[in-house]
């Protein structure tokens, strides 16, 4: 509805669940917590089997050590920046535990980068999914067409990469003759 001026006024959108968006964001917000905070305490729970165990008298005790104190300093940053990526945010929170990082640097770092999780996908992630989910719904044979063009795609880059990998091992074994 236009307002005096002639000009709509911005109004927050839904969430992709049709909620509003702020509890949008607050149901995903809950989602990343748990998983977050289920995902540390495993990683804790196994670095304190493997710091117990034979694996961690291989990998030797000054090594681990060594490996808590970095990452209680470092970790934090790293684990804040993980919620902005795919495929990273697991292995992070993991290690997090696994290295005993500091439970209240761990929770401030997984608290701020659970929030722009949340925020980045529900309002783009999710739209983005369901917008290719929509047309999906519309052109089946489209998006079948689209999903094997990129594994196409990804199959060309592993095969590429392998290729390279093995020519580089080749090369470096003819030098080292």
């Amino acid at each position: 509805m236009p307002g005096m001026d002639g000009v709509t006024p911005l109004a927050a959108p839904d969430s992709p669940f049709g909620l509003p968006l702020w509890l949008g964001v607050a149901v995903m917000f809950g989602i990343v917590v748990a998983r977050a905070q289920a995902t540390y305490w495993l990683g804790r729970a196994a670095g304190t089997g493997i710091a117990r165990s034979r694996w961690g008298d291989r990998l030797g005790r000054d090594r681990l050590a060594r490996a808590e104190r970095v990452v209680a300093r470092y970790g934090p940053v790293a684990v804040t920046l993980s919620f902005l990526t795919i495929g990273v945010q697991t292995a992070v929170n993991a290690v997090a535990g696994a290295t005993r990082m500091p439970f209240g640097r761990y929770l401030a770092a997984m608290l701020i980068g659970s929030a722009l999780w949340a925020v980045i996908w529900t309002v783009g992630g999710l739209g983005v999914i369901w917008g290719a989910a929509t047309v999906a719904s519309a052109s089946p044979l489209a998006a079948a067409a689209v999903v094997l063009a990129a594994l196409a795609l990804v199959a060309v880059i592993v095969v590429y990469r392998r290729r390279r990998r093995a020519r580089q091992a080749l090369t470096h074994e003819q030098e080292a003759r």
